[in-house]
């Protein structure tokens, strides 16, 4: 990533692909509740979305284009893929203090390409599924490799889900030579099928990181002092490189529910995920959506999202009281570990949105979202102010099946 001092990988991913049906009653319950995997006469799927996430104050501009499909290539074995390209830019706080002597924001300008693919088989009860991925910017590539299994009991009212993700990253950090850093996650879950308008699921995930954990743009600041013999000390305001640990242990748990409701063509969804790591970051995020049919064709869904983390151990807005003697140029995560980052700090996020959908046939849907994204300091070691952004995100996207 081309930046004077910070890089940002930000780009949030779409809805799922979802299935239409064939007449009113049964069209909005595979439109509303989640979508179904594509059946053998559906032999191929194929969605395009364009996404501009835009910060206020002129900060960070991302545009994203996606293309995804999906195709039956048997009875019981299917791919899919999605292609990715990112166009970065703006500027985002890098770690200094606002109003000092060293910059606050910094000018950001990267391309990001990925491209992700899925081979799926049906072994009686099991679907079975690899995926890899590969992502790449100007200064950072990663490449990542999932297998996981579905297992269907109960004649198929409950889902057991298991799997393991592994990615690793080379990063190029100016100054030295590349660094590495590689994830872990294994994850489980069930979706228990109530009735036929009722589904509630639960997902536990452990994931282990380690290496190069720092972002190498991020820094921190330090106000030194200056000694002249015979002269009052002078005091300077520095910058050095964060430096977070080399290893994150993290345990994420969320739970889904979703119900439709018939009499109104609706359907509520709901999502809380908790979130632990040995950072000491603690998180809470909770989700409501309302998908609400209106006729055989459109779907309007308001959605509301909350989010809420207390502070990395680690997190400070200077190194002033820190005790580290001399920080290291090009730190490796051994202690003291700090960081100026302030999506490390005790903060919240809300968001709210609107997302439409409109069936043009039983082939052809379009798209269109937008959301309100507000960032701010809460708790007991918050950031300044003025680190933290207001966003709005649109959407628009096509869907074609035949």
């Amino acid at each position: 990533m081309r930046a004077t001092s910070q890089s940002m990988k930000a780009s949030p991913f779409l809805a799922l692909f979802k299935k239409p049906g064939k007449n009113r009653q049964l069209a909005l319950a595979p439109l509303l509740l989640p979508a179904i995997p594509l059946s053998a006469a559906e032999a191929f799927r194929y969605d395009s979305s364009y996404q501009v996430y835009d910060e206020a104050g002129g900060r960070m501009f991302i545009e994203s284009w996606y293309y995804r499909g999906e195709m039956h290539l048997t009875d019981e074995t299917s791919f899919r893929f999605q292609l990715l390209s990112d166009a970065i830019s703006g500027a985002t706080p890098g770690g200094a203090l606002p109003g000092g002597t060293q910059p606050f924001l910094i000018d950001i300008q990267d391309l990001r390409h990925g491209i992700l693919g899925a081979l799926a088989h049906q072994f009686g009860d099991h679907r079975v599924e690899f995926e890899f991925s590969h992502s790449k910017e100007h200064d950072y590539l990663s490449k990542g490799f999932s297998l996981n299994d579905k297992w269907e009991l109960n004649q198929k009212n409950t889902t057991l889900s298991m799997g393991l993700n592994y990615v690793t990253d080379t990063i190029e950090v100016i100054g030295t030579t590349d660094q590495s850093k590689k994830n872990y996650d294994l994850f489980t879950g069930v979706t228990q099928l109530l009735d036929k308008n009722t589904v509630l699921s639960a997902n536990f995930t452990l994931g282990y990181s380690e290496g190069y954990l720092n972002d190498q743009y991020k820094f921190i600041q330090r106000t030194d002092i200056i000694s002249i013999p015979g002269f009052p000390g002078i005091p300077v305001t520095n910058i050095y490189r964060e430096n977070r640990p080399s290893s994150r242990l993290r345990e994420v748990l969320q739970l889904q529910g979703t119900h439709f409701f018939s009499k109104y063509h609706a359907a509520l969804d709901s999502m809380v995920r908790l979130s632990n790591d040995d950072y000491g970051v603690f998180s809470q995020t909770a989700q409501v959506e309302w998908r609400q049919g209106i006729g055989d064709k459109f779907e309007l869904t308001p959605f509301v999202r909350y989010y809420r983390q207390n502070a990395a151990s680690f997190y400070h807005q200077t190194l002033d009281k820190v005790p580290v003697k001399t920080p290291a140029k090009y730190p490796n995560g051994s202690g003291p570990n700090y960081s100026a980052d302030y999506r490390l700090s005790s903060m919240c996020t809300s968001s709210l949105g609107l997302k439409t959908r409109y069936r043009v046939s039983e082939n052809v849907a379009f798209t269109a979202a937008y959301e309100l994204y507000d960032m701010k300091g809460t708790g007991s070691n918050p950031a300044p102010a003025a680190t933290y952004p207001t966003a709005s995100m649109w959407t628009f996207g096509a869907t074609i099946q035949f």
